[in-house]
């Protein structure tokens, strides 16, 4: 029997969500000048996809998610249920497995060590479970540690988890970005002011916490993956390596060998996330699931000061940082085709939110390296189109996704100020296809519902190329469909 990557809770119910912790928080959001309570606020997580709210008529909010752990690949496959002082772990595969039931003092009041396991795995420790707080697992060389509640066992975070970062959008009101300290916040005020005519669009946040070149063609034909000789490409196995100071996860598909070219997707994680983001992303499940390694970058820092200051972003032009992207991106590429056996004609770069926005900026600047472009939840920056500064090297093909519902990255477009000193004015999503159109010498109309429903693809393109826009009804600041992307992607590759 098999069960699905959740942890269960007491009643039986799994909740999903693409975070490897609980988190929680809940609050009220007012007026700065005027002290009155504020209904109707959009609320969404900033650098985490899928999660969102609006205050009601009293003005408090409440937004929690996370309740499912994915910490790694021996108990990422793990269910766990605890009722009384029985523990039942399915899905459980393992040659040494270790689990510890701890109090909140952090006393252990139990430990069992079945060793080797497969399947379902029942533990009764009776009396001695009495008082536990957390249950800690290790299986072989993965750990994970869960927190026992009136409502189920849940998973903790992690160190190197992000903690979501929320925005607050309403008419009328400046924009603004609340980062959370902790897993739990309650009582949190959020206060909000109107936009000054002399602060340039008046994004600055205020928020007070009670829990303080000649053109080629290219190739749409799929290749098969032809044996060569691999044998000095020593990476095999998922890894980090850093590059010009930064750290790139590497991850490398489920039997990989080394003994083919295989294509390589590079994924850029959203302001103010890590490279740990890939972990939730469907691009990157799809990617890995069809034999491609994926490589996922760190950021640069943001500049001090403001809400969104000193994390990690990239530089999509007038915003976000002052890092070369560009550059450190082609040396990263360089190393890992040195170390494994990646095809050069089949790397794509995908990535949410300002991620989206640098996969569409290296459609500018890095067209004879990707072969395409599938990004989410961003556009080209207008500055950087208007300035005639995009002059990819070739036609380059790219897919967005964007939701209409999006109060992050608008879907019409429009300023935003969300870094320090930085402002940046999105394209819009039609906008944005209609640019890549006109850049490839895209002709007539895009074929609508392709490739699928929702989307509208030009197809006549130079080159033999393609640009298409999916758009997300009511859809927010969210990845889109990875497998679509993946399967666009794939089709094309360098002449």
């Amino acid at each position: 029997m098999h069960f699905p990557k959740l942890l269960g809770i007491a009643s039986g119910l799994a909740l999903s969500s693409s975070l490897a912790f609980a988190w929680s928080i809940d609050g009220v959001v007012k007026s700065k000048v005027s002290g009155r309570l504020l209904s109707g606020v959009k609320i969404s997580t900033f650098n985490i996809a899928g999660y969102e709210t609006t205050s009601g008529t009293d003005g408090t909010f409440s937004l929690n998610g996370g309740t499912d752990a994915l910490p790694g690949m021996k108990v990422a496959n793990m269910a766990i249920h605890m009722e009384g002082g029985m523990l039942t772990i399915y899905n459980a595969d393992a040659n040494n497995l270790k689990v510890s039931v701890i109090d909140a003092l952090g006393k252990v009041l139990a430990q069992s060590n079945p060793g080797h396991v497969q399947g379902i795995v029942t533990l009764n420790f009776g009396k001695l479970a009495r008082g536990a707080k957390f249950i800690r697992v290790n299986a072989d060389s993965d750990k994970a540690t869960y927190m026992v509640t009136n409502k189920g066992v849940k998973a903790l975070k992690k160190e190197g988890d992000l903690l979501p970062m929320l925005q607050f959008a309403m008419d009328g009101y400046a924009n603004l970005v609340y980062q959370m300290k902790d897993e739990i916040e309650t009582g949190v005020t959020i206060e909000m002011v109107r936009p000054s005519s002399s602060s340039s669009g008046g994004n600055d946040p205020v928020v007070t916490s009670s829990s303080d070149t000649p053109v080629v063609s290219s190739s749409s034909k799929t290749p098969i993956d032809t044996p060569v000789d691999c044998s000095g490409k020593t990476m095999k196995a998922s890894t980090s390596i850093t590059v010009d100071g930064r750290k790139i996860d590497i991850k490398f598909p489920s039997g990989y060998k080394g003994d083919k070219l295989v294509p390589l997707l590079v994924y850029y994680h959203p302001i103010g996330g890590s490279s740990g983001n890939a972990d939730g992303s469907s691009t990157v499940k799809a990617a890995l699931a069809d034999g491609a390694i994926v490589a996922a970058p760190n950021g640069g820092k943001t500049p001090a000061g403001g809400m969104m200051g000193s994390v990690q972003a990239w530089n999509v032009g007038p915003c976000c940082t002052d890092e070369d992207d560009v550059t450190f991106s082609k040396h990263f590429i360089a190393e890992i085709q040195e170390k494994a056996c990646v095809d050069p004609k089949r790397i794509y770069a995908s990535g949410f939110s300002m991620g989206g926005g640098m996969s569409n900026y290296a459609g500018c600047f890095m067209a004879d390296i990707y072969a395409a472009a599938a990004p989410s939840a961003f556009d080209l920056a207008k500055e950087i189109v208007d300035a005639g500064k995009c002059k990819p090297a070739r036609p380059f093909p790219i897919l967005n996704f964007r939701g209409t519902s999006d109060n992050i990255v608008m879907y019409d477009g429009g300023l935003s100020q969300v870094v320090q000193g930085k402002p940046i004015t999105f394209m819009g999503a039609v906008n944005n296809m209609k640019e890549w159109a006109k850049m490839n010498g895209c002709s007539g109309s895009p074929k609508q519902n392709t490739p699928g429903n929702g989307c509208q693809m030009y197809e006549d393109c130079e080159g033999g190329v393609k640009v298409g826009l999916c758009t997300i009804q009511g859809g927010s600041h969210a990845e889109g469909d990875g497998q679509t992307g993946w399967n666009f992607l794939k089709q094309f590759t360098l002449p």
